[in-house]
């Protein structure tokens, strides 16, 4: 009798370590790519909008800057307040940038716009296809299109 209560409690200690290990697993930082391509000003605000609350909430984000989308990542963006924020896409993307987010323009935006890399706005970098295909196909990162 003694061992089979030996046993239980061998078995509960072993259940409840695997629990806490499934709830730490299941609280595990959550990975982030937002690939925005649209050229409007609420598309954008929106996306940054979201990408902020994930942040807020743990995620690790990044974002992928495509098309007319990837002027916002220039040293010199313009654009539009937008309300209630009363803030501009690119604006919204800096304070992504502050806290934390890694920010990169599609590989074909600065051969196709001309433009060198020192016109990006410090820290904001080409990406390399292949690490963005690799997110993309990563079962612990989540993406959203805009």
């Amino acid at each position: 009798m003694l061992n089979r209560l030996t046993g239980i409690k061998k078995l509960a200690v072993v259940l409840v370590s695997l629990g806490a290990t499934y709830s730490a697993a299941a609280q595990a930082e959550q990975q982030v790519l937002i690939n925005l391509a649209s050229g409007s000003a609420q598309t954008q605000g929106m996306a940054m909008v979201l990408a902020g609350q994930m942040q807020q909430q743990g995620a690790k984000v990044s974002v992928l800057l495509c098309d007319s989308a990837a002027d916002l990542a220039l040293q010199q963006p313009s654009g539009e307040l937008l309300k209630p924020m009363n803030a501009t896409p690119a604006q919204l993307l800096a304070k992504l940038r502050q806290g934390g987010a890694k920010v990169q323009v599609c590989a074909l935006y600065l051969p196709n716009k001309g433009l060198p890399a020192t016109s990006l706005a410090e820290g904001i970098s080409a990406a390399r296809p292949d690490d963005i295909a690799g997110l993309m196909l990563s079962p612990e990162v989540k993406v959203f299109s805009f």
